[in-house]
């Protein structure tokens, strides 16, 4: 082994990365971003305010006490605000609907006196950001009913509006993974393609011609957009199919697929992450007009991608973010295609929903400005 041919190499790759301040950047303020941002969202998880409503169905004196006696116990609580206006199960579940609440207790008819079940009732689109607030709630109710109820302390049942609470976590899950993941390898697809065809000059070519820039853009969102629309309808067979292979000889039975249960309608389903996924052909249309290699495509991942994971609700439900992050996610598109499968998958939501039509037509403004956008600057870059 020869040191000053190694020594040679070791010069070179220092002397390509040193003029590559995009790659020393990916290398050593990325990681830094990325790990101050996931800090600052982690730091400032305790300070959301949980909004409480109390509601007595049991009609008797006991369950009007323990009533009382909660709402005493949990006014005292950090970070938890008592909402007294709402009076009944068909009230709440609306305020649940309306996101005026986060949590309603529910003293079903004859408790403390048939039964001692306190439900604890949340809106189920979201049980991962849900169960965070219920520990501190469940304290605090066990605290207030001990000595009320009885000797024997009460059950906490969780109850959800949509969904089930008893749901898998695969189940919940779900729609995050099919939104982000077909977002996630959609644009690395569109984006290192459409970079080979500017490098081998295909591109510069069609320049040459009649061809406007628009139809250019326009064309090859459709080409890239059709090999989109069969990823995303495989990623989503593959999320709510289940195909059950029995064992045969040595080898167990296995199953291909998730079978992930929806409660509306798959084909909305399929549409709004086929919108989301024509989104991220145009924004990896976008960007590529910035990248010079392959290498430099991918360099947009921790800027463009990672933060949707942190911010988009993949994690945590947006109004737990800080308060100056929240406005950043509510312009990111995965939000709004989370939001919209959570909507479909779990709600049985369709498209007479408003929140279904404002996720969808938020997923089809974001394509049509990264489109607009690519136009315009493979102008510029070509002018």
């Amino acid at each position: 082994m020869n040191a000053l041919r190694v020594a040679a190499v070791f010069r070179r790759i220092v002397a390509q990365f040193r003029r590559d301040p995009r790659s020393l950047a990916l290398l050593f303020i990325a990681p830094v971003a990325i790990i101050a941002l996931l800090g600052w969202v982690l730091s400032s998880q305790g300070t959301a305010t949980t909004r409480i409503a109390v509601v007595n169905e049991s009609n008797n004196l006991t369950g009007a006490a323990v009533a009382t006696r909660i709402q005493t116990a949990l006014d005292g609580q950090p970070g938890i605000a008592i909402d007294r206006t709402v009076a009944d199960d068909s009230a709440a579940r609306q305020a649940l609907k309306d996101k005026t609440l986060d949590v309603v207790i529910v003293l079903p008819p004859g408790f403390g006196t048939q039964d001692r079940t306190i439900d604890l009732m949340t809106l189920g689109l979201n049980p991962t950001g849900e169960a965070s607030a219920l520990p501190a709630i469940q304290k605090a109710l066990l605290g207030a009913v001990a000595n009320t109820a009885g000797a024997v302390l009460p059950t906490l049942e969780r109850t959800t509006v949509y969904g089930s609470p008893n749901a898998t976590q695969l189940d919940t899950l779900a729609p995050v993974v099919v939104g982000f993941f077909a977002y996630f390898f959609v644009f690395i697809l569109t984006g290192i393609s459409f970079l080979r065809e500017r490098i081998g000059g295909t591109l510069e070519r069609l320049l040459a011609t009649p061809v406007s820039r628009a139809e250019i853009v326009l064309g090859y969102s459709l080409g890239f957009g059709f090999f989109a629309t069969i990823q995303v309808a495989i990623v989503l067979a593959f999320v709510l199919g289940r195909f059950d292979i029995p064992a045969l000889g040595p080898i167990p039975a296995f199953a291909i697929g998730l079978g992930v249960r929806t409660i509306g309608n798959p084909l909305i389903a399929y549409l709004l992450v086929l919108v989301l996924g024509l989104g991220a052909v145009s924004l990896g249309i976008f960007l590529s007009t910035f990248a010079r290699t392959e290498l430099q495509i991918l360099q947009f991942i921790p800027i463009v991608i990672v933060p949707q994971g942190l911010l988009g609700g993949f994690f945590w439900p947006i109004d737990q973010l800080p308060s100056l992050l929240q406005p950043v996610a509510r312009i990111l598109p995965v939000t709004y295609a989370i939001d919209g499968l959570r909507q479909v998958m779990i709600a049985g939501a369709d498209l007479s929903s408003p929140q279904v039509l404002l996720d969808m037509g938020v997923l089809v403004a974001i394509a049509a400005i990264f489109v607009t956008l690519a136009a315009a600057t493979i102008r510029r870059e070509v002018a």
